[in-house]
Order: structure tokens, then sequence, then C-alpha cells
């Protein structure tokens, strides 16, 4: 097996699920029960919130856990009760939030880069909330959240010397990003951050939103009141220690690895530049997460490819998972100017800790005899 979609799902890494285990029998107690067992658990949970934060320049008190980068993002939303701006290519949670309120999208260029003239153009004086991920999830591409920052600040600035009390936010998605970048809240000078497990060799329905201090959120659900009142349920345990201990882990090897998956990469397109006609690779390599190689084959049809690579024990994906399985036509690769049958035609391989070179070279043979096969066969 050859999986090359690391940007639907990575493996939880051995350390992590090492660490997960003993809360999930001889530790299984209820961190806010009143007895010792149950307060050694609840220490644990504390300690691996702190570990987490940590990996994103934050503390523990910071955060609040959920079940994942949806939750965080809706909640992450209730920030706004104006407008909010956020751009086409955005997942699909941030677009549908988004939709909730009074909302614009800010142009991107045909790579997925906000084009910051126009976010600067939109923002009106009842834009209280912006959200951009820090790196897409079908492009890779990275977006200048710290120059995103700055225009924020000097709004910020202009609206007291006038008078204008509406606050104004800064979200980031760095779903993708967590395993792949350096990431320092206070250096991206965001307000508001989501994580993700899933996306960094912990366990899937772990996520978590970092709040800085003084920003004002509504809970989403309610109950017991854990997690400061914004996310009431008992608190998952054995998810959160497996999140900090992946993202830990990860965050020390974030060089190591992003050297190795340029090399692969760049072994990639070298390979599937060969065929003819050439594929169009997507996004800007300069400006884009190093384990992303998002390419497509016009006028082929994506699915029907990889059903066909499927059975050679390829794996890869047309694009986000969630739109994959409803077959519906990605939105971001619209959004970024692709005609119809660019679209149709697109791949999203997106590599990860499973992949070696020598996979990878692997696996350019195979797609590249697939595509000539279904180019021959539209031929005929």
């Amino acid at each position: 097996m050859i999986y090359l979609d690391h940007a639907a799902a990575t493996p939880v890494s051995d350390k992590a699920l090492q660490a997960m285990l003993p809360y999930f029998s001889e530790q299984f107690f209820n961190p806010s029960a009143p007895y010792l067992p149950a307060k050694r658990v609840r220490e644990a949970y504390e300690s691996a919130k702190d570990q987490l934060a940590h990996v994103i320049g934050a503390k523990g008190v910071d955060l609040v856990i959920t079940a994942g980068a949806t939750e965080s993002i809706n909640l992450a939303f209730t920030v706004s009760h104006g407008k909010v701006l956020t751009i086409a290519t955005e997942h699909a949670a941030v677009l549908e939030a988004a939709k909730l309120h009074d909302h614009a999208l800010v142009k991107v260029d045909k790579a997925g880069l906000i084009d910051l003239r126009d976010l600067e153009h939109n923002l009106s004086d009842q834009v209280d909330l912006v959200s951009v991920s820090l790196a897409n999830n079908e492009l890779g591409t990275i977006q200048p959240l710290a120059e995103i920052s700055e225009i924020i600040r000097r709004v910020r600035q202009d609206r007291l010397q006038r008078g204008i009390t509406t606050p104004l936010y800064l979200h980031s998605d760095a779903s993708q990003a967590l395993n792949l970048l350096d990431i320092n809240v206070s250096r991206l000078g965001v307000d508001l951050l989501t994580i993700n497990a899933a996306k960094c060799g912990g366990p899937k329905g772990v996520g978590a939103l970092y709040i800085t201090h003084g920003v004002k959120l509504a809970p989403i659900n309610v109950g017991g009141g854990q997690e400061r009142g914004l996310r009431s349920g008992t608190e998952n345990v054995p998810g959160l220690i497996g999140f900090a201990t992946a993202a830990a882990e990860a965050k020390s090897h974030l060089s190591y690895h992003r050297k190795q998956y340029q090399e692969m990469t760049k072994i990639l397109r070298q390979e599937l530049s060969a065929l003819q006609p050439q594929p169009i690779f997507l996004g800007n390599p300069k400006k884009q997460l190093a384990n992303f190689c998002p390419v497509t084959f016009p006028g082929l049809d994506a699915e029907r490819l990889i059903y066909r690579l499927e059975g050679r024990e390829v794996y890869v994906s047309t694009g986000a998972a969630c739109a994959a399985s409803k077959g519906s036509k990605s939105h971001v690769l619209a959004a970024i100017g692709l005609s119809d049958a660019e679209i149709a035609g697109s791949l999203r391989i997106s590599l990860g800790s499973t992949n070696t070179v020598d996979q990878i070279r692997e696996a350019a043979r195979i797609i590249c005899e697939e595509v000539t096969h279904e180019y021959e066969r539209l031929s005929r």
C-alpha cells in the first residue's frame, strides 16, 4: 500500500498511542470526580493541555479542547456579532459558519493566496471577524497570516482614533499546518486558532481552539460547564493526551520532515512532468506546504483514475474527503479559476510519515502508467 492522502488523515503515531492506552483502561476515571485517582487523571489532562499549548506558543488556560476542527471553527465564529470576512478557498466548515453571518469573500490569486489589497478594501467598520486558514487543505497554500494581522492592527488603531468601538478579531484554521510549520500564536498575531489532532499523528475526533486573553465566546453546547463553560461534556482524556503527544513529537521533527517531503515532492513532480500532455501542478511551491503536490490532468476523470490507482494500492484523493465523498466539484479549485475539465482531472497528493523515496518513485511510475492508459482510452 502506498498512502498519499495524509491531508485527509494521518496514522496515530506509536508514541501517541502508547501515551493514550492507560487512559482507556486503568486510568479511566472521570477527571471531574472528587476522589484521588480522578484528581490524578485531572492533573494528567491539564498537563497535556499545557504541553499542547506550548507547541503553539500559548498556555494551557488559553485552549478549549473540542471534538475536532469543525467544532473549534464553529465555536470561534461565536465571537462575531457583525460582519465576517473570509476567502472562497476555505474549508467548508469555515464557509458554512460564515454563512450564518453577514459575510463577504476576499479575492484570491490563481495559487489561492489572499489578495491583501482586497482585504483592506473590504474591512468596513461593520467587520468584526476575519477568518483565513494558515494553510489550505486542498492546495497546501500558506497564507501570509502575519501580514494579515498587521493590516488588522492598523484598522483597529484607525477605528480607535475615529471612535469606532466595533472590535476586530483574526481567526485561522491551522489544521493542515501543525505538523509542517513552526506555529507561534504571537508571531502570527491571531486572536483565535484552530488545530486538529487527526492531521498530525494524533487521534480523530479531537481538536482545540486557542483563544487569546479577553476574547469572549458563546458556548455552542451547554451542560456541566467543562472547558471554561464553552465546551460542556466529560473531557476526552485519552484523546487530548494523544493529541498533545503527537503535536509535540511533530514539532520536534519539523525540519527533518520538511526536508524529506521537499525531496519526495520534487521527485514526484519530475516523474509526472514526463507525461504527455503535461500535467498542471497547482499552487505556488514557494508558498506551499512541503508535503502537498496537487495536480490536474486536463480531460481525465479523476474519480475513475482514483479507482484504477486504488486497484494498484495507491491511495490519493480528489480533494477534501468530506467533499469528495459527496462527488461534488471542488469549490477551492473553482475559486482559483480552474475550468471544469481541469477540476474534473485534479488529484490531491499529500505525503506523510508512511512514505519513503522508493514508494514515491513507485507511485509516480504507477500514476504515469494509469494516466497514459486513460489518455489512450479517450483517444480511441
